[in-house]
C-alpha cells in the first residue's frame, strides 16, 4: 500500500481567517506533525483533509514546499468545507497524500511565471508563485494578476502587498467594483491582464478560479500570443477519492486525481476536442 493511502495524524498549528465571516468566509489552517510538514508536495499538489466524525474533502495545499508545514485555504462553501472551516488550533485532524500531478516548474527554470488567479482560484497558485519566490534567481521574473469581488475578499492581502512593495513580484490586483481608497485596478481580472498585455516571449501562464474566470483568462491569453503548450491551469475541484476509484473526476480518459489536477491548455484539447470541462 503506498503512503498516500494511509492517513497520518497531525494538528492544526495555526488558523488565519483571510474574509469576513460570512457565506464566503476562507480560513488558511497551518498544519504540522511533530514540527515539520507531515509530508512532501510539489507545488499544485493536494492533499485530503478529514476531521474525525465531521468527514472530509480533497483541498489544494496552498503553500510552496518548505518542509516545515503545510497550508491549506478552506472556502465555506458546502456541508464538510463548513465543518473543516470551524477546526480550532491544536485540534488533531488526518491527511492522505499528496496526490495528482504538479506544475513542472523545474521545466520553466529561466522563464518568465504570469500567475492570474480568481478568489479562492489563487489558492493552488500560490505554491507556485511561492516557490519562485524563494528561488528568485531560478526565473526570469514574475507577474501575479489576482482579482476578487471586492477589497475584503482578498486573500493573502499582505502577503500580496509585500511583494509589490518589496519589488519581489509584479502584482496586479483588481476588485469588481469602485471602492472608497482602493487605488488599484477596478474590473475583471481578464481586463487587469488585456490592460498590462503581458509578453509571451519566454513565458509561461498559469491560471485557477471559477469557470468563467479559467474561460476568459485562455481566451485573453490566446489574444496576447500564448501558445497552447505555454498556459498550464489546474483542476483539482474535480477531484474526489485521490486515488481513481470513484470515476467522478475523469477528464476524456483520464482521471484527475491519477493523471491532474495540473493540466497544459494543448494537454486538454487532446483529452477533450469537443471543448473544455465547464467546471
Amino acid at each position: 500500500m503506498k503512503d498516500e493511502y494511509i492517513p497520518v495524524v497531525t494538528e492544526v498549528a495555526d488558523i488565519r481567517t483571510e474574509t469576513p465571516p460570512g457565506d464566503r468566509m476562507i480560513r488558511t489552517l497551518r498544519v504540522q506533525k511533530e514540527g515539520k510538514a507531515p509530508f512532501a508536495h510539489l507545488p499544485g499538489q493536494c492533499a485530503m483533509i478529514s476531521a474525525f466524525g465531521r468527514g472530509e474533502a480533497m483541498i489544494s495545499i496552498a503553500c510552496p514546499p518548505n518542509g516545515e508545514y503545510l497550508e491549506f485555504s478552506i472556502l465555506l462553501q458546502g456541508a464538510v468545507t463548513t465543518d473543516l472551516q470551524y477546526l480550532e488550533k491544536g485540534e488533531k485532524i488526518a491527511l492522505r497524500g499528496p496526490y495528482g500531478n504538479s506544475f513542472p516548474v523545474d521545466e520553466w527554470k529561466g522563464r518568465r511565471v504570469i500567475v492570474v488567479g480568481g478568489g479562492i482560484g489563487i489558492a493552488p497558485l500560490r505554491s507556485v508563485y511561492g516557490h519562485v519566490v524563494r528561488h528568485p534567481a531560478d526565473y526570469a521574473g514574475l507577474d501575479i494578476f489576482y482579482g476578487a469581488r471586492d477589497s475584503q475578499s482578498i486573500i493573502y492581502k499582505q502577503e500580496l502587498f509585500d511583494l509589490l512593495e518589496k519589488r519581489k513580484a509584479n502584482v496586479h490586483l483588481s476588485i469588481d467594483r469602485p471602492e472608497p481608497g482602493w487605488n488599484h485596478f477596478v474590473g475583471f481580472v481578464a481586463a487587469n491582464l488585456t490592460r498590462a498585455a503581458p509578453s509571451p516571449q519566454n513565458a509561461v501562464a498559469i491560471t485557477c478560479g471559477p469557470p468563467i474566470h479559467i474561460t476568459v483568462t485562455l481566451d485573453v491569453l490566446k489574444k496576447l500570443g500564448f501558445s497552447e503548450d505555454q498556459v498550464y491551469t489546474t483542476l483539482e475541484r474535480k477531484m474526489k477519492c485521490g486515488f481513481g476509484k470513484c470515476g467522478r473526476c475523469n477528464i476524456g480518459e483520464v482521471y484527475t486525481c491519477v493523471k491532474g489536477p495540473v493540466f497544459s491548455l494543448a494537454r486538454l484539447r487532446r483529452l477533450l476536442p469537443e471543448g473544455l470541462p465547464d467546471k
